[in-house]
């Protein structure tokens, strides 16, 4: 799709002293964050704000979807002993009161990486006792999903992306829209009290139709909060826009997700899954969380 963008996706740009705040922290700590490796929208809204979602594992993928810009391949360096300690420090220094984990995924570790979760979530514990913790993990299973939710996060997420037919067409091969599935239903199963999410992106040539199964899918596994995003493309490399959805047509999603049941239901253009990730958590706290 060559159109240009409407205008209900432009951006406003960076000010103000949370971006630079948040930039300078995150240099100065040399960590990675998802807002940059994938060339996320939302940088200079949520800079701005003084939020950030930090990237663990590194900054390369050994899987690579379609949709996504963070680099892809066999990382050439071991697992930094250091990092979750900085995440800490970092978030502490900015100040934050909820913090967002994600990671690339790391096939090339017996455990994927979920034991560095585990401690950036212990050390945001110890620097932050007050801050709430939000995960957005791989694939995970058995027992490398049950040792991130030991650690306690307050919000654990894993994203199933795009529609069912779709998923082989945009998702790297190891991925599965059951798999997904499964991880967010163990992870509902394994630790009731703590908050699942998920997101969708819109716009790749999905109908309406699958849309809602999908919802409904997620809303079985006991899913709580339930992002929907338009996708936009990073690079030429990576698949193209079929369509640019309207807002009118979010709106009627969010409603249609409060009507399934979801707690929290945060769809717009703009919206990916940390995307004001305190608003809605907090929403769906009452109903979820004692």
């Amino acid at each position: 799709m060559n159109a240009p963008k409407p205008a209900w996706l432009k951006v406003r740009t960076a000010a103000g002293d949370g971006y630079a705040a948040v930039r300078s922290g995150i240099r100065s700590a040399a960590l990675h964050t998802v807002c940059e490796e994938a060339r996320c929208p939302n940088r200079p809204d949520c800079w701005g704000r003084g939020t950030a979602t930090f990237l663990l594992l590194g900054d390369v993928c050994t899987r690579g979807c379609a949709f996504c810009s963070v680099r892809r391949g066999a990382p050439a360096r071991p697992v930094d002993a250091g990092e979750p300690e900085r995440v800490a420090r970092c978030a502490a220094e900015l100040g934050l009161d909820h913090v967002v984990l994600t990671s690339v995924t790391r096939d090339d570790l017996p455990d994927g990486g979920a034991s560095v979760f585990a401690r950036a979530i212990a050390a945001i514990r110890a620097a932050l006792p007050g801050a709430r913790v939000e995960t957005l993990v791989p694939d995970y299973r058995g027992a490398a999903l049950a040792v991130v939710l030991g650690a306690g996060p307050d919000v654990l997420a894993h994203n199933i992306e795009v529609v069912r037919r779709l998923t082989p067409l945009v998702r790297h091969g190891a991925c599965g829209y059951d798999r997904s599935l499964s991880t967010l239903r163990e992870a509902k199963g394994l630790s009731p009290r703590v908050a699942t999410k998920s997101s969708l992106l819109l716009g790749l040539g999905e109908e309406p139709t699958e849309v809602e199964e999908a919802m409904r899918d997620l809303r079985e596994t006991g899913v709580d909060v339930l992002v929907i995003g338009q996708y936009l493309r990073p690079a030429p490399s990576n698949a193209a826009v079929a369509r640019y959805v309207p807002p009118t047509e979010f709106e009627s999603l969010r409603a249609l997700g409060e009507s399934m049941g979801f707690a929290a239901v945060v769809a717009e253009p703009l919206a990916r899954t940390s995307f004001r990730a305190a608003e809605a958590y907090g929403a769906s706290r009452p109903a979820h969380v004692g």
